[in-house]
């Protein structure tokens, strides 16, 4: 298997060369085009029902498509359905956590499930994260282009949490208010007071070691500026 990234970052598509026998999943709907040597099929994502559950409370899809190059080798275009970057990342057996939407693509034999994580759930951008683990390739989509961040042991990071992308397994985090840490009510009511006027909410402290990724625009930002272009309903 071969594969390249062409447009970056604003209108990324992933180019995938497959061996005959060889097979690639990806997020339904990402299919650009293929060779007529390629043939697809549906799976249930999450490994079931359950993890079909656990991936639309999360903003996935049910659904994923498994392209195998079945009577010859072939090509397989995929894109992200916004504007934006494709990361490739060669997991060696390891795992990475993902944030919901940004899951594009990666090797069929690499194992994926759906964890819950109040932590996710607090930070307003979903209650689950995808998990990714095993050897083979993985795509990452974003909105914007994708940002790498190499954490040492011990080295904290912030990131508010709508540029979440993912990390490594490696790396904990925890979710808290921009302004930082608070002491009792006046401190709570002072961190509330500055985290709206600075327009930051909650963002994910990171501590290494690890690799963290983060998209270098925000859609919930984008949609809100968008607002109040847009039609208001007439009752």
């Amino acid at each position: 298997m071969q594969y390249e990234i062409l447009y970056q970052p604003s209108y990324s598509i992933a180019r995938i060369l497959l061996d005959q026998g060889e097979s690639f999943m990806a997020e339904s709907g990402a299919m650009l085009s293929m060779s007529p040597t390629i043939r697809l099929e549906a799976r249930v994502a999450g490994g079931g029902m359950l993890g079909a559950v656990k991936s639309a409370l999360g903003g996935e899809s049910i659904f994923r498509t498994i392209f195998t190059a079945e009577t010859g080798p072939g090509e397989l275009l995929l894109a992200p359905s916004y504007t934006g970057d494709i990361a490739a990342v060669v997991l060696n057996n390891q795992k990475l956590y993902v944030q919901s939407g940004c899951y594009l693509a990666g090797d069929a034999q690499l194992n994926m499930s759906v964890e819950a994580s109040a932590k996710a759930m607090f930070s307003g951008e979903g209650l689950f994260l995808l998990t990714l683990s095993g050897s083979g390739l993985l795509l990452l989509s974003s909105f914007g282009a994708i940002h790498s961040k190499t954490l040492a042991d011990g080295e904290e990071y912030i990131v508010d949490t709508s540029h979440m992308v993912a990390f490594e397994s490696t790396v904990q985090f925890h979710i808290e208010k921009a302004a930082g840490k608070t002491e009792g009510v006046a401190g709570l009511l002072k961190g509330m007071v500055t985290s709206a006027l600075s327009g930051e909410g909650l963002v994910c402290r990171y501590r290494g070691p690890g690799q963290v990724y983060v998209q270098t625009r925000s859609l919930k930002s984008f949609a809100q500026m968008l607002k109040p272009f847009l039609p208001k309903p007439s009752h």
